[in-house]
């Protein structure tokens, strides 16, 4: 089984110190907190839109949101929950808009998504449940799949995943436990074996995601700084500095401003 970071609980910074770091300007803080929910993010966008593409998209922009919004966050609620409630909500509104991602579980038959092939046993057979839990998962219906993707892979607790779904206590339990009851049913009541397996989280896929982020960054920064600097009403020239009219290629304020913008990005 994956695990989500590779920090352990000593290097690992608490919430308030990442918030300041990445309000400060400090990329490997943005990173950092990245690696930590990638993969939590993933599978609940994963479990809302049912499209691997989709989920890594939805996100990448929570994370922009995120961002943006992280200077309003005051710690009401863990900062994990915070960010799995702004994923659920951006999946939910690509789940509107796309209608092929909006089947219900009537669109999939589960004795249809069982395997033909025997396949050899120990990893093998093991990655196979693995693809046929998944493909249940899938199967549930969206509310259920939803809960169950949080309950039973992330662990998280029935308060934070009300909190993260907005929707009553009771309401996390019954579909928590119907979830189970049609899993169980379809799987002939093996399932814990191959939960944590689940919907794996590859290196790969969590590097993807932090890179594409921190390049939108970038680059929303790098264009922000140079229309800061193109809005300024221009110096006069001073007398030893050389006039620039537009047909020659020495212009030296031109680059000092431009270093000045390449210093003021964020760097990864």
């Amino acid at each position: 089984m994956q695990t989500q970071a590779v920090l352990s609980p000593v290097e690992r910074p608490t919430d308030t110190e990442l918030i300041a770091g990445i309000l400060s300007g400090d990329t490997r803080a943005l990173e950092t907190l990245m690696r930590l929910h990638n993969r939590t993010l993933y599978r609940t966008a994963r479990a809302i839109l049912r499209d691997d593409a989709e989920a890594e998209d939805a996100v990448q922009e929570a994370y922009l949101q995120a961002y943006r919004k992280l200077g309003t966050f005051r710690g009401e609620s863990k900062l994990s929950t915070w960010l799995v409630r702004i994923t659920a909500n951006e999946a939910l509104m690509r789940r509107r808009r796309n209608a092929s991602a909006a089947m219900t579980a009537t669109d999939v038959e589960p004795d249809k998504l069982m395997s033909d092939e025997a396949g050899p046993e120990s990893d093998a057979q093991r990655a196979e449940m693995r693809r046929l839990l998944e493909a249940r998962i899938d199967a549930l219906p969206g509310p259920y799949r939803a809960v169950f993707v949080l309950r039973a892979l992330e662990e998280l607790s029935v308060e934070e995943t009300a909190a993260a779904l907005r929707i009553p206590h009771a309401t996390v339990r019954t579909r928590y436990f119907r979830a189970r009851g049609l899993l169980r049913t379809w799987m002939g009541g093996d399932i814990d074996r191959t939960l944590g397996d689940a919907f794996a989280f590859a290196g790969v896929r969590c590097d993807r995601i932090v890179r594409k982020v921190l390049i939108t960054l970038v680059t929303v920064f790098a264009a922000a700084s140079l229309s800061a600097c193109s809005e300024k009403p221009p110096r006069p020239v001073p007398g030893g500095e050389q006039a620039y009219n537009g047909e020659n290629g020495d212009n030296p304020l031109r680059e000092r401003t431009l270093k000045q913008g390449e210093s003021g990005r964020m760097s990864y």
